[in-house]
């Protein structure tokens, strides 16, 4: 194969994929990892994919848009359904507290609480907040602030205020990246924040993330990913991540498969 048969081929395992690390490159393609680095140098400089740590992601992977909350929801259904399934199994015992972050596959967790479980649920998702307002077991908080349409979430000062108040037992956190070297990131500043301090303010750290977001990194970092406890993820995740990601203590959950 010459060298840009073999480019074409990288590219288009890296954007189908999502992620490609250098060793899983070097093997399909029979070649050195420095050839694979030499590669991914040419692609990177043409603006196709872009390096990161141990691989390449999709150029797009570090964009500062983010899709709203109706394409997220059509987004990779079928692996957010399957991941909040297995993420049900981190819910707490009753009498304890749970704090949903805004998202689509948290909010599929958030509609799988068993309704006769008392829980103090607190949230900064509109969704979320009016699915779960009318179960009699829940004590909703709801953080107010400035809510992004785009999200549905509840941003700023007064959602900061409120969290910086607050120990709950376990967060469920999404993200839109997720890498050893970036922790985890969104596009937006003001989301980023939020995050922040709900991380900070949980005893217990359980990230929803499908494996098409790992190895991306966005715009901002709102948390290390020393700061995650459990990663509950599909079974697409390359070995060389999920080895990365438990190498620095993070449980790595596979819906549908073995932890």
């Amino acid at each position: 194969m010459y060298p840009e048969e073999r480019q074409q081929a990288i590219a288009a395992q890296v954007l189908s994929r999502g992620r490609a690390s250098v060793a899983e490159l070097a093997q399909a393609y029979d070649v050195t990892t420095e050839t694979v680095r030499r590669d991914l140098a040419v692609l990177d400089r043409a603006g196709v994919v872009r390096r990161v740590h141990g691989g390449a992601v999709p150029v797009r992977a570090l964009h500062v848009v983010e899709p709203g909350v109706d394409e997220r929801e059509i987004t990779r259904a079928d692996h957010k359904e399957a991941i909040a399934r297995a993420a049900t199994e981190f819910l707490p015992l009753a009498g304890a507290s749970v704090l949903f972050d805004a998202g689509t596959t948290t909010a599929r967790v958030a509609a799988m609480l068993p309704a006769d479980r008392e829980l103090v649920v607190v949230t900064n998702s509109v969704p979320i907040a009016a699915r779960l307002a009318a179960m009699p077991s829940v004590n909703l908080q709801l953080l107010g602030g400035r809510v992004r349409g785009l999200t549905q979430a509840a941003v700023g000062e007064p959602v900061l205020r409120s969290l910086d108040a607050l120990r709950v037992d376990i967060a469920f956190i999404g993200t839109n990246g997720i890498s050893v070297r970036h922790g985890l990131s969104t596009p937006d500043s003001d989301e980023a924040a939020v995050k922040r301090a709900m991380v900070r303010c949980a005893n217990y750290v359980v990230v929803l993330a499908d494996s098409s977001k790992i190895g991306r990194e966005e715009f901002v970092s709102f948390a290390p990913i020393d700061s995650v406890d459990a990663l509950v993820t599909d079974c697409e995740i390359s070995p060389t991540d999920r080895h990365e990601l438990t190498e620095r203590g993070v449980e790595v959950v596979l819906a549908g498969g073995e932890s």
